[in-house]
């Protein structure tokens, strides 16, 4: 009796009924779902893709700053950018054991051996100290939030207003020599803030 009691519940047309519109909600809910995961994640790519450009531009011009591009810019602002914008994944990187070590080498061979220690390694030297001694709230705090995008876009427009006001104009900023690279260089400098910025407070 039991037994056709259980085939009965298993049969019934109105347990059916509300197991299929439970299906239907859970199906409707899942689209949902997928529709907004995909949009927030081609948001999300978006600027995951522009902050990997973003820092890696930061370092084309701090080593074209180091090489053949004098100026009398304060380019060491490029330090701070490069440590808001460097991609996570790096940033931890050389934040951990690795990043000591070279922070050590670059200490010892700046304090002990000062001549063989080039110019053009202070700013590299510079940020692995920073990406490795900057405490947690600078690391963790400020590096994930909007503060740290908006410092990003205060540097970004710093740099390009000084690189226009040095070039002469700025029409004569993507005509002189080297002007085009480096303008583009540091306008993609504002690409990622400003996108970045949008997208936190959509």
């Amino acid at each position: 009796m039991g037994r056709m009691d259980y085939l009965a519940l298993k049969t019934d047309p109105a347990t059916a009924d509300l197991v299929g519109s439970d299906i239907n909600e859970l199906k409707i809910d899942a689209k949902r779902l997928i529709d907004h995961a995909t949009k927030l994640g081609g948001l999300g790519f978006g600027t995951s893709f522009l902050k990997w450009v973003a820092s890696f531009a930061a370092i084309y011009l701090l080593i074209l700053d180091r090489t053949n591009w004098r100026t009398n810019m304060l380019t060491g602002l490029l330090v701070p950018y490069i440590f808001f914008s460097f991609p996570s994944v790096l940033f931890d990187f050389f934040r951990g054991e690795v990043g000591r070590w070279i922070a050590f080498i670059a200490v010892v061979l700046r304090l002990f051996f000062p001549r063989h220690f080039p110019d053009w390694l202070e700013m590299p030297g510079s940020l692995i100290l920073l990406l490795v001694v900057a405490p947690s709230f600078f690391a963790d705090t400020l590096r994930d939030s909007w503060v740290g995008i908006l410092i990003c876009l205060i540097i970004g427009c710093y740099l390009l207003q000084e690189h226009i006001r040095a070039s002469g104009g700025f029409r004569n900023s993507f005509t002189q020599t080297h002007g085009i690279s480096n303008t583009v260089g540091i306008i993609v400098l504002l690409v990622y803030p400003v996108w970045a910025l949008v997208v936190h407070f959509l």
